[in-house]
């Protein structure tokens, strides 16, 4: 059986970090910056859990509903893993450096159970679904994981106690940083209980199945792919060989940590599809949908709270409702959550090249609130490439799918990403990435170098292009990209749109930032604002109009005029 590459990576770090003495000064990273902060409801001592989430949207969903359980369950949420008698880290493990950023945040983590108040220490996440038994055996620090399939299970992992169901239904708790407004939650999960201290671990399951997972449908590929072995896990030393089937629903606690005005609902987990380069599949299981009703009484959940801006998200939106048999799903989600009062920018990510259809474009265009703005990640162009990656099409398959894209939505913003240096990627492949990019005139647009995966379909494939040449190629590609990011940035000189607020400026106390509908959140680049126009001062999480004034490749400069 193949070696962990985490093997390598704990001997080596664990080595030395282990004894190392903490500086009790440091901060935590921003790339991994504790999720979300509550102040204290009481005098009363509480459980206080510290939570550090990393990795994509979908991610810190899962935090958040982790957080929900907890605090429902009557446990106070910290900013400052140096204040938490539990840590908590949702990890990433998509890519080698995610894997390496996660070892590394628990091995930070560590510290604070070694010499700080912290007395437990669990992770979470995909990780966890990767190398459950490894991180158990080769971190002593750690006591517990909890994998995707078993966020409800984190109150067993935290010795915890469920609170009795509230039979009373009511919004989901909000979190922010200044304040709570929390209500009873109803919710309808399966806890796994903390097991009496005289039962043997190996007695408890190592997977508990939740009123969530019952009698879910699958879409017939996915089906398909599982006779074919794509979400197989026999390779994986230290992963369970089941995969996950969870769904959490719009009655499942939640404890959002994003702006008071935003919110990401997941619409769907895991994914069918046979990329050769990716291992979500074998991570989060077959494609599943929520149901239809779950997703539009959470987003009136939301609405209620305050939520002006929904972001469906899910490995790949554009497949949603087809394990129900509907087709166009994710159009009659849309056209359903866009009639909800209130909802003031309604957007999607991720899509799928071959399910943009005719119908979901004449959505987007029929709304006024829902975003002109399309992430469909490609990851090539070459149609040699995408044969190897198991993608199919080309780039004049897809010049055409964006040329449809701007027929039907006029003003339409298009995001996408590639990777380059896939094996067996020829200059000739290169080349005709970038011809293609030059053509598409994306609006943004991100470059991943491969990352070998072990489990991947990629892993196993002859003609590994070096490392230095995958670098050189991302950055010839992003250099191309700036240019033509400047250009179209150039075109929004003197152009007024609505305008989200999102505060003060992290670079310095002299600009404040927000995004327009082009901004999807924590992805695309930022409005940098320098003049308040008629106001003293601005509100954030507050809509404005904004005219812009300068223009740079990804980020832009403007003034607020009304």
């Amino acid at each position: 059986m193949t070696q962990s590459p985490l093997n390598v990576d704990l001997a080596e770090v664990l080595a030395t970090t282990h004894l190392r003495v903490p500086d009790p000064h440091s901060e935590i990273p921003r790339s991994h910056a504790p999720v979300s902060s509550i102040q204290p409801s009481s005098t009363a001592r509480k459980t206080t859990v510290g939570f550090i989430s990393l990795g994509c949207p979908k991610n810190l969903v899962d935090s958040e509903v982790m957080m929900g359980v907890l605090n429902h369950a009557g446990a106070q949420i910290t900013t400052n893993p140096a204040n938490a008698d539990i840590l908590v880290v949702n990890t990433c493990a998509f890519i080698e450096s995610a894997k390496q950023e996660s070892v590394d945040t628990i091995l930070e983590m560590a510290q604070h159970k070694i010499s700080g108040r912290a007395k437990k220490l669990i992770v979470a996440g995909c990780l966890v679904e990767r190398y459950r038994i490894e991180i158990m055996r080769n971190i002593p620090e750690v006591d517990a994981v909890v994998g995707t399939d078993e966020l409800e299970q984190i109150l067993a992992a935290a010795g915890i106690k469920p609170t009795p169901k509230i039979h009373e239904p009511s919004p989901f708790t909000i979190l922010t940083s200044i304040n709570v407004v929390a209500a009873a939650t109803n919710f309808d999960g399966t806890l796994l209980p903390a097991p009496p201290s005289d039962v043997a671990a190996s007695d408890v399951p190592t997977r508990a199945m939740s009123a969530t997972q019952a009698s879910l449908a699958a879409r017939p590929e996915g089906n398909l792919r599982e006779t074919q072995g794509r979400f197989a896990r026999a390779d994986w030393d230290g992963a369970v060989a089941d995969i996950p089937h969870y769904l959490y629903n719009d009655t499942t606690p939640r404890l959002r940590s994003t702006p008071s005005s935003s919110a990401y609902i997941k619409i769907a987990e895991g994914c069918d599809h046979p990329c050769t380069f990716c291992v979500i599949p074998n991570i989060r299981g077959k494609f599943r949908s929520r149901r239809f009703e779950s997703v539009i009484a959470e987003a009136e959940n939301l609405v209620a709270q305050g939520v002006m801006e929904i972001t469906l998200i899910g490995q790949d939106t554009t497949c949603y409702g087809e394990d129900f048999g509907l087709r166009d799903g994710l159009a009659l989600l849309l056209d359903r959550l866009a009639t909800i009062p209130g909802v003031r920018w309604l957007r999607f990510l991720y899509a799928y090249p071959n399910k943009v259809t005719t119908r979901l474009l004449e959505t987007m265009a029929r709304h006024d609130n829902i975003c002109k703005y399309l992430d469909v990640p490609l990851q090539h162009a070459s149609a040699s490439v995408l044969k190897r990656m198991k993608r199919g099409a080309n780039g004049d398959i897809f010049l055409r799918m964006i040329e449809k894209a701007r027929l039907i939505v006029p003003g339409i913003t298009l995001r996408t990403s590639f990777v380059v240096g896939f094996p067996g990627e020829t200059e000739d492949d290169f080349n005709s990435l970038c011809n293609f990019v030059e053509a598409a005139r994306f609006d943004w647009l991100g470059v991943f170098g491969y990352s070998d995966e072990e489990g991947a379909g990629a892993f196993n494939l002859a003609e590994k292009v070096p490392a230095r040449t995958i670098e050189s190629r991302r950055k010839r590609l992003m250099k191309l990209q700036n240019a033509i990011s400047l250009r179209g940035k150039e075109n929004w000189v003197g152009q007024t749109f609505d305008l989200l607020v999102e505060g003060e400026s992290k670079e310095t106390p002299l600009l404040w930032e927000g995004r327009a509908a082009m901004h999807a959140p924590q992805i695309d680049g930022t409005v940098y604002i320098n003049d308040f126009g008629p106001h003293e001062s601005l509100e954030p999480n507050i809509y404005y109009r904004c005219e812009i004034t300068e223009a740079h490749p990804y980020d832009v400069v403007g003034r607020i005029v009304s």
